[in-house]
């Protein structure tokens, strides 16, 4: 018989060795998730027994996270602005630093039904997000990948969010106008390192060139061309990045104004 006390032990000295830095909390976590109750049932009844199949479970997952799977991966979802998203390895996890990007986007002076679209939507977390913060807005989501499309859809339908969706590499097959435009393509340099985690991750929602800017260089070139432009466009990259993202930005016709730690916005000029 195994009680969560062992277990917690256990299971922390396993991830601890693997090289997993947050080992105690991602035990706890996986254990809420398991046996359906929360942290404080568990600190408080370090004598109560798991069941067989239980602790089979728990064991695959643990498994799972000594290989540095992310941990978003192993639970099959991740928070965002407050929200619960349904993940799995075909895109990104969402990250904290991207809630920025929403709140720049409430603070726009958008009109009674604002037109957003969402570039490379992975999850679908930004633009779904937006439509729930936005009700009124007739939001578009797009990723060149349909396995992608299948994971934001069915966020969509998990939260209720009313959104478009369709396949195009970046703005190609986008025939629609928009007010705002807020993408998270990807911008790591293919020199960069990254951890083992990130390893998991779809290396097309990662990585775009030496400088990681190869994706932005496209989008930018590909707005540039186009004849109806929205009057807003929201990014993210890294921070070393911005000088480089607003050059490109200015080649499409658009200026920097403002900035919040990764995400920029950018106004027609």
């Amino acid at each position: 018989m195994t009680t969560i006390g062992d277990f917690l032990k256990e299971a922390t000295k396993t991830l601890t060795a693997a090289g997993i830095g947050s080992a105690r909390l991602d035990v706890m976590i996986l254990l809420e998730d398991t046996i359906g109750h929360n942290r404080a049932y568990l600190l408080a009844h370090p004598e109560h027994a798991l069941t067989a199949e239980q602790t089979r479970t728990l064991h695959k997952k643990i498994t799972q996270r000594t290989k540095h799977v992310p941990l978003a991966y192993i639970r099959g979802s991740a928070p965002f602005y407050g929200r619960t998203f349904m993940v799995n390895e075909q895109v990104l996890v969402p990250r904290p630093e991207t809630e920025a990007m929403i709140d720049m986007l409430r603070a726009l002076p958008l009109g009674t039904i604002p037109r957003i679209a969402d570039i490379g939507t992975g999850s679908g977390c930004i633009g779904i997000t937006a439509k729930l913060e936005l009700p009124a807005a007739d939001v578009w989501l797009y990723d060149i990948d349909f396995a992608a499309l299948v994971v934001a859809k069915t966020n969509a339908h998990n939260l209720q969010a009313i959104v478009h969706t369709a396949q195009t590499d970046l703005l190609a097959a986008v025939a629609e106008a928009f007010d705002v435009i807020a993408t998270n393509l990807p911008y790591v340099p293919t020199t960069l390192g990254v951890n083992r985690a990130a390893k998991h991750e779809p290396e097309l929602a990662l990585f775009a060139g030496s400088d990681g800017l190869d994706a932005y260089r496209a989008f930018w070139r590909q707005l540039g061309e186009r004849g109806q432009k929205p009057t807003y466009v929201l990014t993210e990259s890294l921070i070393l990045q911005h000088t480089k993202m607003a050059a490109l930005a200015g080649l499409a016709g658009y200026a920097l104004t403002g900035t919040n730690h990764l995400i920029q916005q950018f106004t027609l000029g």
